[in-house]
């Protein structure tokens, strides 16, 4: 896989943010490069959740797994332990029966990126057959969230009285 995607298909990055615990980090005191793909996961979870609806909906009820089917991350700069980092994420693609989410991990302090990637995701059923999206994900995945960046939840526009 090269480099993520510059476009922004869902033209909305999602912030997630995260503090570098002790455990993370290597004998040095560096972030253990492994760590920046399950911050990559905690990123597109809260993306979706932002957007109504987790993982396990997808699973339990409509019998859809997204797998990972690719992954890149490319290391910028060193994440330090108690580091405040923000993970921004976004959809680059949309397809039937795929899609990729892009990432930026930046450290709140100054705004550095440490590290930027992307996942490429397969929908599937339980037995690993691919299928289409359920209906409705698709649209929900490109649709404005619900709740904003850091848990705030966004308040609905009212009409004409």
């Amino acid at each position: 896989m090269t480099s993520p995607a510059p476009v922004d298909v869902s033209g909305v990055w999602h912030e997630t943010m995260l503090r570098v615990r002790y455990s993370e980090t290597d004998k040095m005191g560096i972030v253990y490069y492994a760590n920046y793909l399950v911050w990559f996961e905690i990123g597109r979870t809260d993306y979706c959740r932002a957007r109504g609806f987790s993982y396990r909906d997808m699973e339990e009820n409509d019998d859809a797994f997204l797998v990972v089917a690719e992954a890149y991350c490319r290391y910028k700069a060193p994440a330090y332990y108690d580091d405040e980092l923000v993970v921004r994420t976004h959809i680059t693609e949309l397809r039937r029966r795929s899609l990729r989410f892009g990432y930026e991990i930046v450290r709140a302090s100054n705004g550095q990126v440490v590290s930027e990637g992307e996942t490429g995701h397969v929908v599937t059923d339980a037995t690993g057959r691919v299928r289409s999206f359920p209906e409705g994900y698709a649209q929900r995945l490109l649709a404005p969230p619900l709740i904003k960046s850091h848990g705030e939840v966004v308040p609905r526009e009212t009409g004409p009285e």
